[in-house]
């Protein structure tokens, strides 16, 4: 059976595959880790969902975060790690390693930490285009640049 429409005549759309040297590294970051973006309005066409892949180099624990009202959720890919949150004042840390799933409630400050001596791998999908990264830490000038040119601020 074929159909040319949604549910409520919406066109259907295309099913996409973005390949790694397609991803997009114009997206704010955070010191001590890069983001790319794989699956966003731009590459594929999503309305409501963002994923991308950060890896957290050997030695390195990110700059503390949040990502404002956005749901968060990492898969761990390769490598182990630790992921490190804070909420009314008390500091909390799990060990992670691949096949974890984390969960990152909207607001909750979090880091990312790989203490070992290989990159670590993590899948990121949130719930909105809206690439939302506030930086805790004392923001490094180049940095905080580079964030609001991608947020067009």
């Amino acid at each position: 059976m074929s159909s040319t429409s949604a549910p409520g005549g919406q066109p259907l759309q295309p099913v996409r595959v973005i390949k790694p040297h397609q991803f997009d590294a114009n997206t704010p970051q955070t010191p001590g880790m890069q983001r790319v973006a794989a699956v966003s309005r731009e590459l594929a066409g999503s309305e409501g969902l963002w994923a991308g892949v950060t890896v957290v180099e050997p030695y390195i624990a990110s700059g503390r975060h949040h990502h404002g009202t956005l749901e968060t959720v990492i898969y761990v890919v390769s490598g182990r790690g630790k992921i490190r949150w804070w909420i009314d004042g008390s500091e909390f840390e799990e060990e992670v390693e691949p096949g974890d799933f984390i969960f990152v409630p909207p607001f909750v400050p979090h880091q990312e930490i790989n203490p070992g001596d290989t990159p670590s791998q993590w899948v990121i999908v949130r719930n909105s285009q809206e690439p939302i990264i506030v930086n805790l830490d004392p923001p490094d000038t180049a940095q905080q640049e580079a964030n609001k040119t991608t947020h067009g601020l």
